[in-house]
C-alpha cells in the first residue's frame, strides 16, 4: 500500500473548470461519479476491459476506471453529458435514440462515447471500424445489432449534413 498523496487538482469535465483536493491516485471514474454527480460513466469492471466507463481525455478514448486523478490534472474531460442532453442531444445520442440501440441502458455510456470518439477520427467508417472500435465494449443484453445500425444511422446523418 503506498502513501496518500493529496494535492489540489485542476481539470476540466464538460467545459467546466473544477480544482478538487483529492488522493492523486484515485480513479477518475470516483470523481465523476461521486464528487461530480455524473451519471454517464458507470462502474462495470474496474479493470478498463468493459468500456462503461468510457469518457474522453482530451477528446482521446479512455476508460476512466483506470486513470488515476494524476493524470488528468490540467486536461479536458468530456463525459456523455458532454455531448449532449435532453432537448440538444448529440449525434450518436440521437442515433441511438432513432435505432433503439440500447436494452438496459448500462453499456450505452461506453458505446456512444466510443461510437463518438470513432467518428470524430474517422468520419465515415466501414461496418469492419465500427465492429473493430466497440469490440472491447461489452453489452450482456445483446443488444450489438442495434448499436450498429445506430452508429450506421450516425454516419448516415453526419454524411447527409456535410457540405457538398
Amino acid at each position: 500500500m503506498t502513501p496518500s498523496d493529496v494535492r489540489d487538482l485542476n481539470f476540466s469535465v464538460n467545459g467546466v473548470a473544477h480544482t478538487l483536493r483529492t488522493d492523486a491516485l484515485t480513479p477518475l471514474l470516483y470523481i465523476l461519479r461521486n464528487d461530480l454527480e455524473l451519471n454517464g460513466p458507470k462502474f462495470g469492471c474496474g479493470l478498463g476491459e468493459c468500456g462503461a466507463c468510457a469518457v474522453l481525455i482530451d477528446g482521446k478514448l479512455a476508460r476512466s476506471c483506470t486513470v488515476v486523478m494524476a493524470g488528468v490534472a490540467g486536461r479536458e474531460v468530456t463525459t456523455l453529458e458532454g455531448l449532449g442532453g435532453p432537448g440538444d442531444l448529440g449525434l450518436v445520442q440521437a442515433a441511438f435514440v432513432a435505432e433503439q440501440g440500447a436494452q438496459c441502458g448500462y453499456c450505452l455510456n461506453g458505446m456512444i462515447v466510443t461510437a463518438h470518439a470513432l467518428l470524430s477520427k474517422t468520419p465515415t467508417p466501414t461496418a469492419v471500424q465500427v465492429a473493430d472500435a466497440l469490440k472491447h465494449n461489452l453489452c450482456r443484453c445483446g443488444t450489438h445489432v442495434e448499436i450498429a445500425r445506430a452508429v450506421a444511422h450516425a454516419v448516415g446523418v453526419k454524411a447527409a449534413e456535410a457540405p457538398r
